[in-house]
């Protein structure tokens, strides 16, 4: 749902899409299968979710951290939790934002195209092509 509604948000960027949170950081490190950037870049901006299997999204968040060439990456936590401890931790643990998941599919539509006009003004740094 989550490609579809970024599709139909006109996003052009490139998406890249993984089943946990263990390939996540697979993905960041370049490791197998995700070592060619030319086919897998580094991300500009991370989502999560806090229910990922294998690593969950804080799991993820507690990685990025302790990583500082990571750390700078735009992290958004989208998450079905609206529990003020699970909100608190995200941004404990520094993400840039917290979206808990709409219910009706235009809602996912509408939220990625506010993201994305947002992080079009914004200046991002520069960014390793590993971590």
């Amino acid at each position: 749902m989550v490609r579809l509604a970024i599709g139909k948000a006109g996003i052009t960027n490139p998406v890249h899409i993984v089943r946990n949170g263990a390939e996540v950081l697979l993905y960041l490190k370049a490791e197998p299968p995700y070592t060619d950037r030319a086919v897998f870049p580094f991300p500009r901006l991370l989502l999560v979710d806090l229910k990922m299997p294998v690593l969950n999204g804080f799991e993820v968040l507690e990685w990025l951290r302790s990583h500082p060439d990571c750390g700078v990456i735009p992290t958004i936590v989208m998450s079905a939790s609206r529990l003020e401890e699970d909100i608190q931790k995200a941004y404990r643990l520094r993400a840039n934002a917290y979206i808990v998941k709409p219910t009706q599919f235009e809602q996912f539509v509408e939220i990625f195209r506010r993201l994305n006009a947002f992080w079009e003004i914004c200046e991002l740094p520069t960014l390793p092509a590993k971590c």
